[in-house]
C-alpha cells in the first residue's frame, strides 16, 4: 500500500472511531441522534445531537478537511448556536498529526458531554 493509501485509511479509521465514540454517548433524560457527514469539497463531519426537552439542540462535533495544503480540525460543543464549548481550529500540515487532533478532539467532546447535558437541564428546571 502506497502513503496515500495509507494516509486514506487512517482517516476513515478516524473517523469511524470518532463516529463510534460520539454515537455511543448517551444520556438518561434526552433523546440523541448521531450523524456523520461530507463537507465538500474534501471533508468530513462527525457527531451526535442531543434534543432536550424544551426541544433545543445540543450539538457536538468534530470535522477535518484539507484546504490550502493542510487539514483544518476543529471541533465544539453548542446549544442553537451558542458555543458551550469551542476547541481550537487546528491547520495542520500533516495527515497523522491532523489525526492525533482529531482523535483528542473527539474524545475531549466525549469527556464533556455528560456535564454539557446536565447543564442544559438544569438552565430548563
Amino acid at each position: 500500500m502506497d502513503g496515500e493509501s495509507l494516509a486514506a485509511t487512517g482517516l476513515l479509521a478516524a473517523l469511524s472511531r470518532a463516529a463510534e465514540l460520539l454515537a455511543g454517548l448517551r444520556h438518561p433524560f434526552v433523546r440523541s441522534e448521531p450523524y456523520t457527514y461530507a463537507v465538500p469539497p474534501a471533508g468530513a463531519r462527525t457527531g451526535i445531537a442531543f434534543t432536550l426537552p424544551d426541544g433545543r439542540e445540543l450539538r457536538l462535533e468534530v470535522s477535518i478537511s484539507a484546504e490550502g495544503g493542510a487539514f483544518h480540525v476543529a471541533g465544539a460543543a453548542d446549544a442553537e448556536g451558542d458555543v458551550l464549548l469551542g476547541l481550537p481550529h487546528r491547520a495542520i500540515p500533516g495527515i497523522h498529526d491532523a489525526l492525533v487532533v482529531f482523535d483528542d478532539y473527539a474524545a475531549e467532546l466525549a469527556g464533556e458531554a455528560g456535564r454539557l447535558v446536565d447543564g442544559q437541564l438544569d438552565e430548563i428546571v
